[in-house]
């Protein structure tokens, strides 16, 4: 039984200011849009390194208070449940949430179907870590299982929560996790995601360093799935707008992809990226959180069941509301370069082929329990 937590969250723009936007989508700063090119942040998330400054502003804010014309009502409460909290990233991701202002209760442990009762997001990094020459795919057997145990406990308690997959293969154990909730009678794919928000992270990270840019200033989205040649960053469409050799492309685009791979191997067995996942994951969750909220302004790159391609599961930046996935930006992947363009038809084969697997695993363990 995996390890679980659940935490008590009040609405994630408690006291903030809403800014105009217009109706383009013109900067991204991963948690938030803001209408200029230089992307400000001011309070708008606790895991953009401000957390002393933020809490001391934001906290004395969170009391119940009655919000009016656009605002966003502080009043609303919302459960996050992290399943897997035991493990290499469920622990930091369970300290790096409880750090959030946002997060007002933290109630532990308990049995699996107690912890989800009145959930709205529930977050699973529960699995087994990659070891030295594997491959996230190589984790599928040990994996799938758990997944597949812990979304079945979902749909039978809190079959309307936000569903964050994070347990590898992600290409894989998002599919079987929509075909369970199918199985369940209880799947809303505007709520089921696979959290791929590292590799944003990582390809933001990259291009600040080779750029000589501020990190907090930059936007690369990530498209396509969650593993080595499924994951591209869509360099050219970087925000700020800069310009890429050749050369420098190909050396970013697989940098981000293989940056998981080093970190395996430069631990020596001891584990996997799990500080930066845990980050990533924290992020997500509270983007949600202030999705949940009503913050009209959320933007995340997640791997969802989409129509943007012939796929149907694909990475993309998406829009976040109440409800789950508003719309999904599937301008970014128009004008894109040749380079890229190649690399989106490779990588379609291979993800493809990943997202199979986890749907005829999810069918074959459906069969096999209607036998019995």
């Amino acid at each position: 039984m995996a390890s679980t937590v659940t935490f008590t969250s009040v609405s994630a723009q408690a006291g903030l200011i809403q800014k105009p936007r217009n109706n383009g989508v013109t900067s991204y700063s991963g948690l938030k849009t803001s209408s200029s090119s230089s992307v400000s942040f001011g309070l708008e998330s606790s895991f953009l390194g401000r957390n002393a400054s933020l809490r001391a502003s934001v906290a004395p804010r969170i009391v119940p208070k009655v919000a009016s014309g656009s605002q966003i009502s502080p009043q609303a409460s919302y459960k996050v449940a992290v399943l897997g909290a035991a493990g290499g990233i469920g622990q930091p991701l369970g300290l790096l949430i409880k750090m959030s202002p946002l997060v007002l209760d933290f109630t532990g442990p308990s049995e699996l179907a107690n912890c989800l009762k009145g959930v709205d997001v529930v977050v699973i990094p529960a699995g087994v870590p990659r070891k030295p020459g594997m491959t996230r795919d190589d984790l599928f057997n040990i994996n799938a299982s758990i997944v597949k145990s812990l979304v079945e406990a979902v749909a039978d308690n809190c079959p309307d929560a936000f569903i964050h997959i994070i347990s590898n293969p992600v290409n894989s154990t998002v599919p079987i996790a929509a075909e369970v909730l199918k199985q369940k009678g209880v799947y809303n794919p505007k709520k089921l995601f696979g959290v791929t928000t590292l590799d944003v992270v990582r390809a933001n990270t990259f291009v600040a360093q080779k750029k000589n840019l501020k990190l907090i200033d930059v936007d690369v989205p990530v498209v396509g799935g969650h593993a080595g040649i499924t994951i591209l960053p869509l360099l050219s469409k970087t925000r700020p707008s800069v310009t890429f050799t050749g050369e420098e492309t190909e050396e970013l685009t697989k940098r981000v992809q293989n940056a998981g791979t080093e970190v395996v191997e430069a631990k020596a067995g001891a584990g996997s990226a799990t500080l930066s996942m845990a980050y990533a994951a924290a992020r997500f969750v509270e983007s949600s959180l202030r999705a949940l909220a009503g913050d009209p302004d959320v933007y995340e790159c997640t791997f969802i069941q989409s129509e943007v391609t012939d796929l149907p599961f694909f990475a993309s930046r998406v829009k976040l509301g109440k409800n789950g996935v508003e719309s999904v930006v599937s301008a970014d992947l128009e004008g894109v370069t040749e380079y890229e363009a190649k690399a989106l038809e490779v990588l379609k084969a291979e993800l493809k082929g990943s997202i199979e697997k986890g749907i005829a695993f999810a069918n074959k363990q459906q069969e096999a329990a209607a036998s019995v």
